[in-house]
């Protein structure tokens, strides 16, 4: 989107949505800075191609979230540890 991290995090808050982020550190920071928004989704990448998680695999991990009703206003979420 050529937008500085803080500008998408900033619209996500006015829209209230959650952010998928494959800028896990960039967003970790901002998070730690301001964590009122509605969750970010971390997805973190491995140098092993093989042990990134596919589309499928983020869908199933937000699905995991979703059946364990967690809560994710103001939480950074790393979505890889739903991997399951």
């Amino acid at each position: 989107m050529n937008r500085p991290d803080s500008v998408v995090l900033d619209a996500t808050r006015q829209d209230q949505r959650v952010l998928l982020t494959r800028n896990c550190n960039d967003f970790h920071d901002l998070h730690q800075t301001n964590s009122m928004h509605s969750g970010i989704l971390a997805v973190y990448q491995d140098s092993d191609l093989a042990k990134n998680m596919s589309y499928g695999e983020i869908v199933k991990a937000i699905k995991n979230l979703e059946t364990a009703e967690y809560v994710l206003r103001n939480r950074f979420v790393v979505l890889n540890q739903w991997r399951y």
